[in-house]
């Protein structure tokens, strides 16, 4: 070492001599960079050696503090699907040869369309039977092929049971909310609103479980900006389009969605699955029974 240097860095790695040798460099601080087989050190003239020690210190406080850690990605196992969309296929269009034919004699689209006036009277059961109501082929059609889109999605992550349940209810609570901001005389039919919660719920659960990668914000905001703009794409249509129903099943969806993050260690319980699944269709069933 020369006569009248100080050693002001050590270590046993010369990368990190050399990047602190850019330290000094930039600020003026004359130095060397002396090596061993063993140790590297960085050494300054005497009269250099405290402000090239605090120098240093300063750029290891900048750079090398310990961020904190948020919370981990949940751990999710992914989960069998199909039951969940083959029972929502099987009643849609069970639903629909009934109403087609009437039966008991009664019009179905009457008994369980949305209805604005209705159902702030009481008839609560026309937020879920309207779901399983359609206008015609291509209607049913479209629901069908998003449904099972959507439904697969949702019922991969949390389960087919515990989906349609979580999706059954965001899609009622969004008609009920959907009713409450519009007139009185609104009327609507269809389980987009079903499709467009199922949408929300992967959403939802998808950022409140970190399921995509969130050090940087756009990552964070993965999933909420996908699913708007799923839903800009496939939920706004022409004039018939019920752009609030969508809306608001989206919000509801994207709601349950995050509050079952708060379960997910549960959601692989297989009892738990069918229960929801029981449930889920018990809600329907029990809804029709009261309309008709």
């Amino acid at each position: 070492m020369p006569e009248g240097w100080d050693i002001v860095f050590e270590s046993g790695a010369q990368s990190a001599c050399s990047e602190r040798a850019l330290v000094l460099h930039a600020i003026g601080i004359p130095y060397e960079i002396l090596s061993t087989d063993q140790q590297s050190m960085i050494v300054v003239p005497a009269e250099f050696t405290e402000k090239a020690k605090y120098e240093l210190w300063q750029y290891d406080q900048e750079n090398h503090k310990v961020r904190p850690q948020g919370a981990a990605p949940l751990s999710i196992n992914y989960q069998n699907a199909v039951p969940g969309v083959t029972v929502y296929v099987a009643v849609i269009c069970l639903v629909a040869w009934f109403a087609g034919e009437a039966f008991f004699n009664t019009d179905w689209f009457v008994a369980g369309r949305v209805d604005g006036a209705l159902i702030r009277n009481g008839e609560w059961w026309r937020t879920i039977t309207a779901l399983t109501l359609h206008s015609g082929v291509r209607h049913l059609a479209g629901n069908i092929v998003f449904g099972i889109l959507f439904g697969l999605l949702a019922g991969r992550i949390v389960g087919s049971g515990i989906a349609w349940f979580s999706i059954v209810v965001a899609s009622a609570a969004a008609n009920f909310l959907n009713i409450s901001l519009l007139e009185s005389t609104h009327r609507a039919i269809g389980a987009s609103t079903a499709v467009f919660a199922a949408l929300g719920l992967v959403s939802g659960f998808s950022w409140r479980a970190k399921l995509m990668a969130q050090d940087r914000w756009p990552y964070r905001l993965g999933p909420i900006v996908g699913g708007i703009a799923l839903l800009a794409y496939t939920g706004t249509g022409d004039a018939n389009t019920d752009i609030g129903a969508h809306l608001a099943g989206f919000v509801c969806g994207f709601g349950s969605g995050a509050i079952l993050t708060l379960a997910a260690k549960y959601l692989e319980q297989r009892s738990l699955q069918i229960g929801g699944g029981i449930a889920a269709v018990s809600i329907v069933v029990f809804a029709w029974i009261v309309a008709l």
